[in-house]
């Protein structure tokens, strides 16, 4: 049976372009990045996060009050704006009840110093019900980037422990209008009323766990109103536990302009596929007044309508369709050359291929124990399920020197590899023509090697994970160090 994406994807290949489906015939957008934006003025932006359960809810439960896990009083992930420059002072507060449920503030794709990063044991004591924490730290890159507890993360951020951080200042040209969308799923029981189980046994072992409602910003597919013909930002994050999702825009011409954050030569959007903790950047080009684009999934068996960008008001451009670059990122180059290569292979255990079998077979999984069931591996170690027993670490790495990191997913299962501490850049794939970009985390193809190169220059601990939390969760995590 022939699908619309293995449609694209052949025509693609045959233009020598297998890019998720980018356009054989899309306009080249050729005006190169302009310089990285200047950093302003040191100041504080002060910001307090207490994290507690709270009854709560959102437009995309249907009336139902739900036990959130929350970091402020509303049932929406805050979002922080800040400038490049600015210091975040943050202020963290465990207002949880339950007896050991300790949190902790990962700051995702921020390049920061290492005990600011939030792993609790590796390189800062988790934070107690009823203790606090602070953090401070001056982001060196400006875009799109997120934060979650890396505590008990399959529940913590199944039940809402997320939110936002824009660091402002690359846009050169300013866009007509900025939208964050965030993307997630919620695992809501049929009548509504509780949550399911955030992390099951079939799930750990195969894709994940999904959630039984889909939401954009907390709304089933909301309408999102935007100015007319105008060139809008779309900040689109993927902030779900477990869905990969393939975005595309029905209805009006897009562009890609950042990738986890960093900005990238724009090149037209056809689709792009996100796994668990990605970002995409979009600029699209709204339609007239009264006309609307949707923000669809392809990674599904037909089309799923995300969001419906309903334009308003008078025309804000003329002329074709150019989106304006944002400015360069401050990723240090890597030098390829002299670069030290690591193979990296991302497997599942002995238990977990027994698992994934079981599932296939539609036989009965029992609940998942935690302390017994390690399902995943990388290089072959698999994390110890009792996460404060540090491993040694994965690799050493000497600071300053380019490393050259092979991944290699030799599972069935597709898994989106964060490496905290350092963005990356994205040289190559066997089975995908990637765009040049950077990263902070790569979605995985099964059977797909994949090659990406940084400069160690942060030292400290720093985690490497699947993002998919629950096979973090069961074993596919490690550290690495630079010294």
């Amino acid at each position: 049976m022939i699908s619309r994406r293995s449609v694209l994807a052949g025509s693609a290949a045959l233009a020598g372009t297998a890019l998720f489906g980018r356009p054989v015939r899309a306009p080249a957008f050729t005006r190169a990045l302009p310089p990285p934006a200047l950093p302003v003025a040191e100041t504080s932006v002060p910001l307090v996060l207490n994290a507690a359960e709270r009854q709560l809810s959102l437009p995309c439960f249907d009336g139902h009050n739900l036990p959130l896990w929350t970091f402020t009083e509303k049932a929406e992930p805050p979002i922080v704006r800040l400038k490049l420059g600015q210091r975040l002072d943050t202020h963290l507060v465990n207002g949880l009840t339950r007896p050991g449920e300790h949190v902790s503030i990962h700051w995702h794709g921020i390049r920061l110093p290492n005990d600011q990063d939030g792993v609790p044991y590796l390189v800062q004591p988790p934070v107690e019900p009823g203790q606090s924490y602070d953090y401070s730290f001056v982001p060196p890159d400006t875009g799109t980037f997120f934060f979650h507890t890396h505590c008990n993360s399959a529940e913590q951020i199944g039940r809402g422990l997320i939110g936002v951080l824009i660091v402002e200042g690359d846009a050169p040209e300013p866009y007509d209008a900025d939208e964050v969308l965030m993307l997630r799923d919620w695992r809501i029981s049929e009548d509504g009323a509780s949550f399911l189980p955030f992390l099951t046994m079939a799930g750990a072992g195969k894709s994940g766990t999904f959630g039984t409602v889909r939401s954009v910003n907390g709304m089933r597919n909301p309408e999102i109103e935007l100015p007319a013909s105008a060139d809008v930002r779309l900040r689109i994050l993927n902030v779900d536990p477990t869905r990969l999702t393939e975005i595309g825009i029905e209805g009006a011409e897009a562009a890609v302009v950042a990738i986890d954050g960093i900005a990238c030569q724009p090149f037209p959007l056809r689709s792009w596929r996100m796994g668990p903790a990605m970002r995409a950047d979009l600029v699209i080009r709204t339609p007239a007044d009264g006309g609307t684009a949707t923000l669809v999934d392809y990674f599904a068996a037909k089309p799923v309508p995300l969001a419906r960008l309903v334009a308003r008001g008078p025309a804000r451009r003329q002329g074709p369709f150019d989106p304006g670059p944002l400015a360069s990122g401050r990723i240090p180059p890597p030098d390829v050359a002299n670069a030290t290569r690591m193979p990296i292979t991302f497997s599942a255990t002995a238990t977990g291929a027994t698992v994934q079998d079981l599932a296939d077979s539609g036989a009965p999984l029992g609940p998942l124990c935690l302390s017994e069931a390690n399902l995943w591996a990388i290089n072959q170690a698999s994390w110890p399920s009792d996460m404060h027993q540090i491993p040694p670490p994965m690799a050493r790495l000497e600071r300053g020197k380019t490393y050259i990191f092979e991944l290699r997913n030799v599972t069935p299962h597709m898994h989106p590899i964060h490496i905290h501490g350092h963005s990356f850049t994205v040289l190559s794939s066997n089975r995908r023509d990637l765009p040049p970009h950077h990263a902070d985390t790569v979605l995985l193809q099964p059977k797909e090697r994949m090659e990406v190169a940084f400069v160690a220059d942060n030292p400290g601990k720093w985690m490497f994970h699947c993002h998919i939390i629950e096979h973090q969760e069961t074993g596919m995590m490690a550290w690495y160090e630079v010294a």
